[in-house]
């Protein structure tokens, strides 16, 4: 039966402020320009409950062009980070030729150098949905972005859907950067502790409250906790109970409480650890 009108107004409606948390946090991966909530009350919304800080990703130039300029506008509450996402290379390559991918993987290169950038990423690898037609160029960006976070001294921040084996191979070539993090992880437990043992980041999303996500959160009950991050993905993966509606960091509480309770951990404790990760995680430029 279709859905009235009201039903579809209540879906399309931001979830309300959960219960503030007792220790601020950082949402280590958001995309405030696919929110339809204006950036700066997005952050209030945030702060107000206890999530202080947002790693805005930038997924292709001009994405990336619009995060360091929300990190200059707000830079107590913003991180920024720039690549072009796994989707987004392979299609420009193959739209418009092997030369426009190199030129923007030369833009967002200029753009990482900046103070305001702390994270190189979301680069990685997507078999879901880049074919085989797509995915030398795909690696190829990989590749190029790992480098860039080497030279620039920033974190990596890595996509990886349905890719794992050749996401951990690609980073075994060219060798991790010494802050990597694993944005909403989505491997199993044997994956989870092949990265903790690399002293990777791993960083879990609102799909972890997922009825279906068990073999996720059998992961994330191997984690270490001083390798784990909180993120929201916003405007996507809406933790439950709001599951269906959009997603915004002020919903970071549900996911962090739901973590603490597949590790079994006190909510203020889980939070601290994520609150030195975070910091760890994302340093201040040095050059």
């Amino acid at each position: 039966m279709p859905q009235s009108k009201a039903a579809r107004a209540a879906r399309a409606e931001i979830p309300p402020l959960p219960e503030p948390l007792a220790v601020p946090v950082v949402d280590s991966h958001t995309h405030l320009d696919m929110q339809e909530t204006e950036p700066a009350l997005a952050l209030e919304r945030a702060a107000a409950v206890g999530v202080e800080r947002v790693v805005q990703i930038g997924c292709d130039v001009e994405r990336a062009h619009w995060a360091v300029k929300t990190a200059t506008e707000h830079p107590d509450r913003v991180w920024a980070g720039v690549a072009l996402h796994p989707n987004e290379a392979p299609r420009l390559e193959l739209e418009h030729g092997p030369a426009a991918l190199d030129a923007a993987l030369e833009e967002i290169a200029e753009l990482a150098a900046l103070p305001q950038v702390r994270a190189v990423g979301e680069t990685g690898l997507d078999h879901f949905r880049t074919g085989p037609e797509g995915r030398a160029a795909q690696e190829r960006s990989f590749r190029r972005h790992i480098a860039l976070a080497g030279e620039l001294d920033r974190t990596l921040v890595i996509h990886d859907r349905d890719a794992h084996d050749d996401v951990l191979r690609v980073l075994e070539e060219e060798g991790a950067p010494p802050r990597t993090v694993f944005h909403c992880f989505s491997g199993d437990a044997a994956m989870a502790r092949h990265c903790a043992e690399r002293g990777w980041f791993l960083s879990f999303a609102g799909n972890v409250t997922f009825r279906s996500a068990e073999s996720l959160r059998e992961a994330l009950a191997v984690c270490p906790p001083e390798l784990l991050l909180v993120e929201t993905d916003a405007p996507f993966l809406t933790p439950a109970p709001f599951r269906g509606r959009p997603n915004a960091p002020h919903l970071i509480p549900h996911t962090l409480r739901a973590m603490a309770g597949v590790l079994g951990l006190e909510e203020t404790e889980l939070a601290r650890h994520i609150a030195d990760n975070s910091r760890r995680a994302f340093p201040a430029p040095t050059a």
